[in-house]
């Protein structure tokens, strides 16, 4: 059996579908494009499919997961082709690996966020920032199955940045872009509860809805506060050319080997 992942993206319109709608049009590409794929046991078989840490609806992302398992063995790159055609645009597979590491799931601790505050000032969004990063906590309420739930919405923000918007964004409206890194913790804070936080320490409250996007999701650096490429294991694990091989290679004389 062979594992691949695959990394893809919801772009555009297609933030709107939740994930049971993207698991649906999934399983359509792999009939489509003929994947001959792994299936559970049991009275009622399904393909093996594992998706990891998908994003809210509503938010876009150029970073999500997801690993199957085959029993023929394909070529990453072509399969990725294959599925990329056969989804919607919007949902684009943007790079596939052959899993040659455990815990893939593991390695996706932290994820860096954009969010696009239409009608908000940049200053007014620097002052905001620089409260909620000044406090030690910061108490916000979701809505939970079991009524209204309080928690801390500052201890898993491992950076908050307001940027400057780009110089040739069209439209003379204000518009505030925040950078958000925010470490994968139980309860998980999401970007709308960084908002509510940024309206409670500083009212902050942008005219309408902000645009958030996921820009990466892997292992967090604690050292450079950076996130990691969580395939990037996979790839660094592929076999290589054995040692004397490429020594030979290395140390072969010049125009050796042609006819």
């Amino acid at each position: 059996m062979q594992r691949i992942r695959l990394r893809y993206t919801k772009r555009g319109r297609l933030r709107f579908t939740s994930h049971r709608d993207f698991q649906r049009a999934f399983e359509r590409a792999l009939r489509r494009s003929e994947v001959p794929m792994a299936y559970s046991a049991g009275f009622t078989p399904h393909p093996k499919v594992s998706y990891a840490n998908a994003a809210p609806t509503g938010t876009g992302s150029e970073a999500e997961f997801l690993e199957i398992a085959l029993t023929e063995a394909r070529d990453p790159d072509l399969l990725r082709e294959l599925l990329d055609g056969s989804l919607p645009d919007g949902l684009d597979i943007t790079d596939a690996v052959e899993a040659r590491t455990s815990g893939l799931a593991e390695r996706l601790t932290a994820s860096v966020w954009e969010l696009r505050l239409d009608g908000v000032d940049p200053d007014e969004a620097r002052r905001a920032v620089d409260a909620f990063n000044a406090a030690e906590s910061v108490e916000v309420q979701r809505k939970a199955k079991n009524g209204i739930r309080t928690f801390d919405a500052r201890s898993a923000v491992a950076d908050l940045q307001a940027l400057d918007p780009p110089a040739d964004r069209p439209g003379d409206k204000p518009c505030a872009i925040l950078r958000l890194v925010v470490r994968h913790v139980t309860p998980a804070v999401r970007p709308d509860d960084v908002l509510s936080g940024l309206r409670a320490v500083a009212d902050l409250a942008p005219p309408v809805p902000a645009a958030v996007t996921r820009l990466a999701q892997g292992l967090f650096d604690e050292e450079s506060g950076t996130v990691t490429d969580p395939l990037a294991p996979d790839r660094e694990a592929a076999p290589t050319a054995h040692p004397a091989v490429a020594a030979a290679v290395a140390t072969a004389p010049e125009g050796a080997g042609s006819a």
